[in-house]
């Protein structure tokens, strides 16, 4: 799997995908840090998919490597802190992340990773949802970047690859999840 950089992924996307890049997932990094993006299309409506997304205190709900997760501070807004416990037979089986931003309007998440027993050192996400059109139908697109630092004894490559995995599984899941939903509402593709 080869990485490719944000600016790269989003010059094949279009317009609305370029502009959201531009706000929200470009990063500056430092030299011991990498960074990609990862998009998701989805046949669900963006209200439906920004409700799962937005649960702070649920990444259980779509995140197929998180077993649970409980809120240590606060009730899930901006500042919350989560302790995620990851599923077996990964390489870690605790990640304490804070949300930094919760955009109800604009459909924009950050969260940081503040601790843990994994290596993804200064991990920042940032996940964006908006409207687009694919061959005339109405779609969301999902769109996840993150910057962490390159952990000793690993490539930028491999660091990129292995989360890039993680994130691609996660908003896969988080597609089936919501078109399933969608399905179940009698809401019809294209929306």
């Amino acid at each position: 799997m080869k990485v490719y950089s944000p600016s790269q992924i989003l010059a094949e996307r279009g317009p609305r995908a370029q502009a959201m890049g531009n706000l929200y997932h470009t990063h500056h990094l430092l030299p011991n840090q990498c960074s990609s993006l990862v998009v998701q299309t989805t046949d669900a409506p963006l209200p439906q998919v920004w409700s799962m997304v937005r649960r702070f205190d649920r990444p259980q709900s779509y995140k197929r490597f998180v077993r649970g997760c409980t809120l240590r501070r606060g009730k899930g807004g901006v500042g919350s802190v989560r302790e995620v416990n990851i599923v077996s037979g990964l390489p870690a089986e605790i990640s304490l992340e804070r949300l930094d931003k919760l955009d109800d309007d604009l459909h924009v998440m950050r969260f940081t990773v503040i601790g843990g027993d994994h290596r993804l050192a200064n991990y920042h996400s940032t996940l964006t949802l908006h409207e687009d059109e694919e061959d005339g139908v109405r779609k969301t697109v999902v769109m996840e970047s993150y910057v962490v630092d390159v952990p000793g004894g690993n490539s930028a490559g491999e660091t990129c690859y292995f989360a890039n995995t993680i994130i691609g599984f996660n908003l896969k899941a988080l597609a089936a999840v919501t078109e399933t939903m969608a399905l179940k509402a009698n809401i019809p593709s294209g929306f």
